[in-house]
C-alpha cells in the first residue's frame, strides 16, 4: 500500500521538475528503511540525458521545496537519478526515444498465457508492437502487450 503522502510528495516533485525543464519518471518513500529514503527519477523534457551536475542542482532544489511545504516531519535521505536501465516504457516518448534498443516484453499469447520475449524495439503504433528477434520481425497486438521494459544487451 502506497504511503499516504506519497500523492503529496509527486505533486510537489513534478512541479519542481517542471520548473527546472525535468519530467518526473518515479517517486518512492521507503519507509523500512532508516531514515526513511525518498527515491525520486527524474529525465531532461528535451530528452538530453540527465548528468550527476542535474541530479545534484535538482536535489538542492527540491530538498528546499521539502523542507518548506514540511510534508515528511522524520529525518529523510533524498536520493535523485535518472531510471536508467530497467526503465519500464510507456509513453510514446518512450517508444521513439528508445528504438533500437533492447527489451523484455511481457505479452499473452493467442491462449492467454504470459509469454517473454526478448528483441530489439523497432517501432509501436496504435495496433501493434514490433521487435526484432535475431533477425526476425515480431508483431504483437498492443491490446496483448502486458509490459515492456529496457534490458541490457546480452542480458
Amino acid at each position: 500500500m502506497p504511503h499516504p503522502l506519497l500523492p503529496e510528495l509527486e505533486t510537489l516533485a513534478t512541479s519542481v521538475a517542471a520548473d527546472q525543464g525535468f519530467e518526473l519518471c518515479g517517486i518512492q518513500l521507503l519507509t523500512h528503511l532508516a531514515p526513511m529514503t525518498l527515491e525520486v527519477h527524474i529525465r531532461r523534457s528535451n530528452g538530453v540525458d540527465v548528468n550527476m551536475d542535474d541530479c545534484a542542482g535538482f536535489s538542492g532544489t527540491l530538498g528546499e521545496a521539502l523542507e518548506s511545504a514540511q510534508l515528511l516531519t522524520e529525518a529523510y535521505v533524498l536520493e535523485i537519478s535518472s531510471p536508467g536501465i530497467g526503465e519500464t516504457l510507456s509513453s510514446d516518448r518512450d517508444f521513439q526515444t528508445f528504438r533500437g534498443f533492447p527489451v523484455e516484453v511481457v505479452h499473452r499469447d493467442r491462449d492467454d498465457t504470459e509469454q517473454r520475449l526478448e528483441g530489439l524495439l523497432l517501432e509501436r503504433d496504435e495496433d501493434t508492437l514490433q521487435i526484432n528477434i535475431r533477425g526476425r520481425i515480431k508483431r504483437l497486438p498492443r491490446d496483448h502487450v502486458l509490459s515492456v521494459r529496457l534490458t541490457s544487451p546480452g542480458s
